[in-house]
């Protein structure tokens, strides 16, 4: 979901040539992701990348130590990344926070709607992301595995002075989440990555 520190600031760099490493290659922080049908977070959820992205290890990313959740690079994570959420259960939370936290992010309810939900999205990236202006570009129906969903478009301002832009695709199904979150660098690399997303958002599929 963005930026996740400036812990991860160097980490960014030597991600640019990743996806030209062999198929087996585990480079520690980050696991190559071959271009074949990959299960991500709790397994429960199935995509095919149309290219090698790079798996970063959840308790270094934004959404950190959560089951269903997962996260993906194609060039570090200052400059692109996708979240998985795989079926959510209504009660958790997408972030690890402590109850003593001033701001806290909402929990995912079941019966959450499309703009509860995005506002639920929001309120992360201010609170854990270190967004100084967040903008929405549109709210719209969308299909997202075989369910009637929501896309999401939006774009924010970080302490790093960089606008980035995302967009969600997801759908509560039997009262759990199932989302995808695309966020990348605004100037080129969200027009660059964007395509992949698209693929995968369509190929998506719950595995039985």
């Amino acid at each position: 979901m963005g930026k996740a520190g400036v812990a991860l600031a160097a980490l960014a760099m030597p991600l640019a040539g990743c996806n030209a490493v062999g198929e087996s290659t585990d480079l520690g922080v980050y696991q190559l992701v071959r271009a074949k049908p990959t299960s991500v977070g709790d397994g429960s959820l199935e995509v095919t990348p149309p290219r090698p992205w790079n798996r970063q290890r959840r308790f270094l990313f934004f959404f950190d130590t959560i089951r269903w959740v997962e996260d993906w690079t194609l060039n570090g994570p200052y400059l692109d990344g996708i979240t998985f959420v795989s079926g959510m259960p209504g009660g958790e939370y997408i972030v690890q926070q402590r109850k003593s936290d001033e701001r806290q992010v909402p929990k995912f309810r079941a019966n959450m709607t499309a703009p509860e939900i995005t506002a639920m999205l929001e309120t992360a990236y201010r609170v854990r992301g270190g967004a100084v202006e967040f903008r929405t570009l549109s709210l719209q129906p969308r299909q997202f595995l075989g369910h009637p969903g929501f896309q999401f478009d939006f774009e924010h301002l970080d302490g790093d002075e960089l606008w980035r832009k995302g967009r969600a695709v997801g759908a509560v199904i039997n009262g759990r989440l199932y989302l995808m979150m695309f966020d990348a660098t605004r100037s080129h690399y969200y027009a660059n990555a964007l395509p992949d997303f698209e693929v995968m958002a369509n190929n998506a599929a719950i595995r039985s």
